[in-house]
């Protein structure tokens, strides 16, 4: 109970600091011009929640982070249900959670369960060739499989191949920025921005159309400087005999086979909802569902199913595969969804909400968009929020019509979507694979830098290579 009235007080705090003018009965929408500030608090504190217990404070936050979660989300629905009523608020829910985060939470658990079904096994040692080619495969698996995906079945044969070395921090640095960050920008599939922008209405190939050459050039210099780095970090190593090479030839050899099936299985599930239009829809509280989309939903939910029952416990259990990361997802998501609907609103108003001063810093003096601006403000605050709330912030600034966005705002919409991917690698926080890379590779005994120390390497390589691409693409 005190818990609970802790919730409750709190909530009312934030009421009683932006209080919601009275709605008229039909109303359903929050109207962002009548809301204050005050109103973000919730969204801006889950996500410095998500940033700092886990470094200051990680038993607390590894043992309590759902009831952290559920506490800002209280700290947004107390207030509605109190100002704006009943009705306004189990829309505001239903429109959320019908329209965004269940479909997005079952495009994670179907892409999570498949790939965790997938085992990469090779007896090769950590040259800086192997180690290129390695980066390289995951860069661009990573679209399809997801960056989360592609990170967990890769980074285990990737700290195998380097055991015996001294200098391992780097391979795992740069893994995280190209595998579990950039190789994403590819499609919907590939990093959780992009598949809240298909569900906004932005077609499935859009992403590799408008993003293909910016992450080209940016996976190009990183690998050309992981190599370089590598090399001369090889070179350096003590000449104590390697330790004995596994059995086998060094080639790559891939269980669970059967997932490659149930991948393809996922693409053509995702591209036929954003294909078919049938024209009906179930409606829920005024939230209208279309039948693609539920056919999309039940159709990962079956791959998933398949994955589960086909893929060998063995091999699962060799993988180390746990439902920890997406649980944790599910309870941080929830969360996030419900404390971004007021910050949304407010966006949605434009000059006429409170923050019309963002507005303004992505906007020029004609009212035109300011695509470096959006591709560097998306991509700071994606570096130390979550980049998939972030996503959707910048995609209502630049006014949330797909349309739009996709037709003569492309190179804006590619500068938020890049900013969101690529940007998500500056930091430990950026992106969920991040820390269950680095989680996974101290586990292996390799020293990796601090949070600190992590931000002095992707201010050494990054931030050159995204300033190249502002020049290049978004000037």
């Amino acid at each position: 109970m005190t818990a609970r009235r802790s919730f409750l007080a709190a909530a009312a705090a934030v009421a009683a600091l932006a209080p919601l003018p009275a709605l008229a009965a039909d109303a359903l929408h929050l109207d962002g011009a009548q809301l204050g500030l005050a109103w973000v608090l919730p969204f801006a504190g889950l996500l410095l929640s998500i940033a700092l217990f886990p470094l200051f404070l990680p038993r607390f936050w590894h043992h309590h982070y759902g009831k952290v979660s559920l506490f800002w989300a209280l700290c947004v629905l107390v207030p509605m249900l109190l100002a704006g009523g009943p009705a306004l608020t189990l829309y505001e829910i239903l429109h959320t959670a019908l329209l965004e985060f269940i479909p997005f939470i079952i495009l994670l658990l179907a892409l999570f369960t498949v790939t965790g079904g997938l085992r990469v096994v090779t007896s090769a040692r950590g040259t800086p060739a192997f180690n290129t080619g390695l980066l390289a495969f995951g860069t661009v698996l990573a679209s399809w499989t997801g960056t989360t995906g592609a990170a967990m079945a890769l980074i285990r044969p990737l700290l195998r191949a380097n055991a015996g070395r001294r200098h391992q921090a780097h391979v795992v640095v740069f893994f995280i920025f190209l595998v579990a960050n950039i190789g994403g920008a590819l499609t919907p599939l590939g990093d959780p921005p992009l598949f809240l922008g298909f569900l906004k209405g932005v077609p499935f190939f859009w992403p590799t159309t408008h993003l293909l050459v910016p992450m080209l050039v940016s996976a190009a210099v990183l690998l050309v400087a992981f190599f370089v780095l590598d090399s001369v970090l090889a070179r350096r190593e003590p000449s104590t005999p390697a330790p004995p090479r596994p059995a086998g030839d060094g080639r790559f050899r891939l269980e669970g086979g059967i997932n490659l099936i149930l991948l393809a299985g996922i693409v053509g599930a995702v591209l036929l909802s954003g294909t078919w239009r049938s024209g009906i829809g179930l409606t829920v509280f005024h939230v209208e569902v279309m039948l693609e989309d539920i056919v999309r939903s039940l159709l990962l939910l079956a791959l998933a199913a398949a994955s589960w029952v086909l893929t060998p416990r063995a091999l699962r259990q060799a993988n180390e595969f746990s439902w920890f990361p997406m649980v944790e997802v599910a309870k941080l998501f929830a969360g996030i969804f419900i404390t971004i609907v007021p910050a949304l609103a407010i966006l949605r108003a434009g000059l006429d909400g409170s923050l019309a001063l963002v507005v303004d810093a992505v906007t020029g003096a004609a009212g035109e968009p300011l695509d470096a601006m959006y591709f560097w403000l998306t991509g700071i605050l994606s570096s130390f929020l979550d980049n998939a709330p972030t996503y959707l912030v910048f995609f209502n600034i630049a006014g949330g019509d797909p349309a739009v966005l996709t037709g003569p705002m492309a190179t804006t919409l590619a500068a938020i979507s890049a900013g969101a991917v690529f940007m998500g690698a500056n930091t430990y926080i950026g992106n969920a694979p991040n820390f269950m890379v680095r989680a996974i590779a101290e586990e292996q005994g390799v020293k990796m830098p601090s949070f600190f120390g992590y931000m002095g390497w992707s201010i050494v390589f990054l931030i050159p290579t995204f300033a190249l691409l502002t020049l290049l693409f978004f000037a």
